[in-house]
């Protein structure tokens, strides 16, 4: 596949400037310098030993580099999991304020290291903001509870909450980086913020007017019907319609809801009793935050647009 114009290619041949990786700054990084070169070793055996062979060494790569963008939203979920297994109900610190200074940490960590730009975190953190008044607004009419007490606090929400929705933001742009995102018919900035009012504002609205949920993800995707997101694992781009990417991680947060349920850090109605898996429903609701979360990233990663005609 071709996706630059100069100079002309023969069909089906990649350009050698694409399919030459540049250099990574993580080997600027100590912890994992070392990991980076064995792994470029690993690389080199793997494109001796045949086409089934550097297949499975890029599917590992691409499971590797997802885990990677996932670093945030993976330790923020861990810390869920064992707080609620291990942290001592009887201890002076709540569990939810534990969580507060965990992901706190987690975030200055990243920004420490360089592993998340200022940029970066300041999408991630009016995402923060968003999603915060969204969980103000639905605690107060009874959509979800948090169940256990805390001090770090605003009314009925643990401050810790914002942080599980930046950490949808956080991956975005880490995976943006990571896998070199460049696109095809991507729609306009100003289409995407419009839909993303809308989807936002219908969030709240729903409760006391007409449900436009339906209607929305219609428009999503129309709007993003005919988007082909490029990734690099390796060397060489992949493929694949964006609209397919946001269903994919709408259902992995729907998955990762599941726990976050199941380890009681919040529930639903339907779960007062006792946890039942959240609906599958529930993915309508993410896949539209997806479309907030993707516009708010956009702003500092600014899609980088391919012709059509040059991809294959």
């Amino acid at each position: 596949m071709s996706i630059d114009p100069k100079p002309p290619l023969r069909p089906g041949r990649v350009h050698p400037a694409i399919r030459t990786p540049a250099p990574s700054a993580a080997l600027n990084w100590p912890p994992i310098a070392r990991f980076i070169r064995d792994e470029a070793r690993l690389a080199a055996w793997a494109q001796r030993h045949g086409r089934l062979t550097l297949a499975a060494y890029e599917f590992v790569r691409f499971g590797v580099k997802q885990g990677w963008a996932c670093l945030f939203g993976g330790l923020l979920l861990g810390a869920i999991i064992a707080t609620k297994l291990w942290y001592p109900h009887s201890a002076p610190l709540a569990r939810y304020d534990l969580l507060v200074i965990v992901a706190v940490s987690l975030q200055a960590l990243l920004l420490a290291t360089r592993l998340e730009t200022w940029d970066e975190a300041l999408a991630i953190l009016m995402f923060h903001i968003v999603g915060t008044a969204m969980e103000l607004f639905k605690t107060s009419i009874g959509s979800w509870v948090y169940p256990e007490p805390s001090l770090l606090r605003i009314g009925s929400v643990p401050l810790f909450t914002g942080f599980m929705y930046a950490a949808i933001g956080s991956y975005l742009a880490r995976a943006w980086r990571l896998f070199d995102f460049r696109f095809t018919r991507h729609p306009p900035m100003w289409t995407m913020v419009v839909l993303s009012m809308a989807i936002y504002v219908n969030f709240f609205s729903h409760h006391y007017l007409p449900d436009l949920r339906l209607g929305l993800i219609v428009a999503t995707a129309l709007l993003f019907a005919r988007t082909t997101v490029y990734f690099r694992v390796w060397r060489r781009y992949r493929r694949m319609p964006l609209l397919l990417g946001f269903v994919l991680v709408a259902l992995f947060i729907w998955f990762a809801e599941n726990i976050g349920t199941g380890m009681s850090v919040w529930r639903y109605p339907s779960q007062a009793r006792h946890w039942a898996m959240v609906p599958i429903e529930k993915l309508e609701a993410w896949f539209l935050l997806m479309i907030v979360s993707y516009t708010l990233v956009s702003f500092v990663s600014r899609p980088q647009m391919l012709e059509a005609s040059d991809a294959v």
